[in-house]
C-alpha cells in the first residue's frame, strides 16, 4: 500500500476512519467563585484608607460647595448647567461653543494616566478608579456586618437561620444606601443641590433626575457590591492597554522569586538554608480583592493595590526575615535577588520625558486660549428649507438664527451689521428697524431671527447661487467687533 494512499489516523482517528472531532473551545469567560478578602494592616492599606476618603468626600461633597456669580445666577460652585448649554467651574464657564476645553481635559486625563502608569505600573487602579474605590467601601461594610474572611465564609456556609438572613439583608441595604446617596450626588452635578434634593424628597423633581437616580443607583449596586473584581478582569479595557505603557523601569508590584524559592512551611528554630524566604502561608492571596497569587508572576488580574505587600511583610517580621519579599521593584530587579527592590530604579526617561511635555504642552495652549479667548461669541445657521423666498416684485428673502452667547455677568448690549455683494436689508422677527440694540443679558445666550432681503432690481447683480455674506457683531460698550461668514443663497 502506498504511504501516500494510506490514511492519516492523526486527521482520522485511527484505523477506524472516523474524524476526530476538534477540542472543545475553551470559553473566554471563567465562572465567578465568590472572594472572601481578608483585612490587611500596613502602610498600603492606611493610604488606600486615606485616597478613599478623600475621592468619597470629594465626590458627595463638591456639589454642595457655593461659589457667588452674582445675583440671578446659578451660585454653585460645579455646575453641568445643561439647559443653559454651559459647564461650570468655579469662575471659569465653558460653553457649549467652547466643548473643545472638555476635550482637552480628557487629553490631558489620559496622558496624566498614561505618565503613572510608566512611572508605577497601575497605581490608577489599585488606589483611585472609581471601581475600586466603591468595591472597597462595599467590601467594609460588609465586613462590618459580617466580619472578617473566616467569619464570612462559616456564615455562607451555614443554613439560613436568623442570623444569616439579618447579616445579608442589613448588607445589602447597607450597599444600596451607599449606592442611592452615589446616585443623588451625582445628579446634584447637574442641578442645584439643594433644591434638586428636596424636589426629589418631595416627588417633584423631574422625571429625567427620578431615572438618572434610579440608573445610578443600580449600576454602583451592581459592580461595586455584586460584581466587584469581575469588572476589571471583563469590562475595563485598561488592564489590556496599560501593558503597552510599561516597560523595564516602571515599578510594579512582584513577587521576588529568587529570593522566595524554593517555597515551604518553616518550623521555629529551623535553619534557612537551602530553602527561600517564602513559607507558603498564602497571606497574600488571602488579603487579594481579586483572588490572584502574586506568586504566579505578573497577571491581569492584578490591580496593584499592593494590600499583598502589607500582608508579606507581617509574616516576615513574624519569623525574622526581611521585609519587601513582595515589593514595588522594576523588571530588571527581579533578576537579583540581593539588591533593593527599588535600586536602579530611574523616573526620568524617554518614555516619562514624553509624557510630562505633552502635558505640559496641552495644560499650556488650553491655559493660554482660557487667558485669551473672547467674552462673547455668535454662531449663525441658515435656514435650508427652503433656502430662499421669491418675493411678489422679484427679490430674494433667506433666513438665519443668530445665537449670541454673552460669557461674563453682566448685561450687554450688541448691533449687527451685513455686509454682502449687493445691499441687504434685515428685518428682524423681534425687533422694529432694520439697526435695532440687542440686550442680552449676563451668562446668557440669545436667539436673534432675522431676514436678509434683496430686492428685485438689485438680484440681477447677484452673480452666484451662493453669494458670500459677513455678519459683524459689534459690542457697544467695548467697541468689541465678532464676524461670521455666511452665503445668500439664489436660484442658480
Amino acid at each position: 500500500m502506498n504511504t501516500m494512499d494510506r490514511p492519516n489516523k492523526f486527521l482520522t482517528g485511527g484505523d477506524e476512519g472516523r474524524p476526530t472531532p476538534p477540542p472543545p473551545r475553551q470559553s473566554d469567560y471563567v465562572p465567578r467563585k465568590k472572594i472572601y478578602p481578608k483585612r490587611a494592616h500596613g502602610p498600603f492599606r492606611g493610604i488606600k484608607w486615606i485616597v478613599m476618603a478623600v475621592t468619597l468626600a470629594i465626590y458627595y461633597v463638591v456639589p454642595w460647595l457655593r461659589w457667588n456669580r452674582g445675583e440671578g445666577l446659578p451660585d454653585q460652585a460645579i455646575l453641568f448647567d445643561f439647559a443653559n448649554q454651559r459647564l461650570l467651574f468655579g469662575p471659569i464657564e465653558i460653553w457649549a461653543q467652547e466643548f473643545y476645553y472638555v476635550t482637552g481635559l480628557l487629553v490631558l486625563g489620559a496622558l496624566a494616566l498614561f505618565l503613572v502608569t510608566s512611572i508605577a505600573g497601575r497605581m490608577w487602579c489599585g488606589y483611585a478608579c472609581p471601581q475600586t474605590v466603591w468595591t472597597d467601601l462595599m467590601i467594609a461594610v460588609e465586613r462590618f456586618w459580617q466580619g472578617d474572611r473566616n467569619a464570612q465564609l462559616r456564615l455562607d456556609a451555614q443554613p439560613w437561620t436568623f442570623e444569616k438572613i439579618w447579616k445579608k439583608s442589613i448588607t445589602h441595604l447597607s450597599w444600596l444606601a451607599i449606592a442611592v446617596a452615589t446616585g443623588g450626588a451625582l445628579v446634584f452635578y447637574f442641578g442645584d443641590a439643594p433644591t434638586l434634593a428636596i424636589e426629589l424628597m418631595h416627588g417633584t423633581a423631574p422625571t429625567v433626575a427620578y431615572f438618572f437616580l434610579g440608573l445610578f443607583t443600580l449600576t454602583t449596586y451592581l459592580l461595586g457590591g455584586l460584581a466587584r473584581e469581575q469588572v476589571c478582569i471583563y469590562m475595563c479595557p485598561w488592564p489590556r492597554i496599560q501593558g503597552a505603557m510599561v516597560d523595564r523601569d516602571s515599578l510594579l508590584i512582584s513577587y521576588r522569586e529568587l529570593r522566595g524559592e524554593p517555597r515551604g512551611a518553616h518550623k521555629t528554630g529551623t535553619t534557612w538554608d537551602g530553602r527561600g524566604d517564602c513559607i507558603d502561608c498564602k497571606a497574600c492571596v488571602a488579603v487579594c480583592p481579586m483572588g490572584i497569587d502574586i506568586r504566579d508572576g505578573s497577571q491581569l488580574e492584578c490591580i496593584q493595590c499592593a494590600l499583598c505587600i502589607d500582608a508579606c511583610n507581617e509574616i516576615m517580621d513574624r519569623v525574622g526575615r526581611p521585609r519587601e519579599l513582595i515589593a514595588y521593584t522594576t523588571i530588571g530587579n527581579l533578576s537579583n535577588a540581593t539588591s533593593s527592590p527599588r535600586e536602579g530604579w530611574r523616573i526620568i526617561r524617554p518614555r516619562t520625558i514624553l509624557y510630562s511635555a505633552m502635558i505640559t504642552l496641552v495644560t499650556s495652549l488650553m491655559g493660554w486660549s482660557l487667558l485669551n479667548r473672547a467674552d462673547f461669541e455668535f454662531t449663525v445657521i441658515q435656514d435650508r428649507n427652503p433656502f430662499f423666498v421669491v418675493l411678489s416684485d422679484g427679490g430674494l428673502r433667506n433666513g438665519y438664527m443668530i445665537k449670541i452667547a454673552n460669557k461674563v455677568e453682566r448685561a450687554r448690549h450688541f448691533k449687527l451689521r451685513f455686509i454682502g455683494p449687493v445691499e441687504l436689508q434685515p428685518k428682524f422677527v423681534e425687533f422694529d428697524g432694520t439697526d435695532p440694540m440687542i440686550e442680552v443679558g449676563p451668562s446668557e445666550v440669545r436667539a436673534v431671527k432675522v431676514f436678509l432681503m434683496v430686492s428685485g432690481a438689485q438680484r440681477k447683480e447677484l452673480r452666484s447661487d451662493a453669494e458670500p455674506v459677513t455678519i459683524e457683531l459689534q459690542d457697544l460698550e467695548s467697541g468689541e467687533t465678532a464676524s461670521r461668514a455666511t452665503t445668500f443663497r439664489s436660484p442658480s
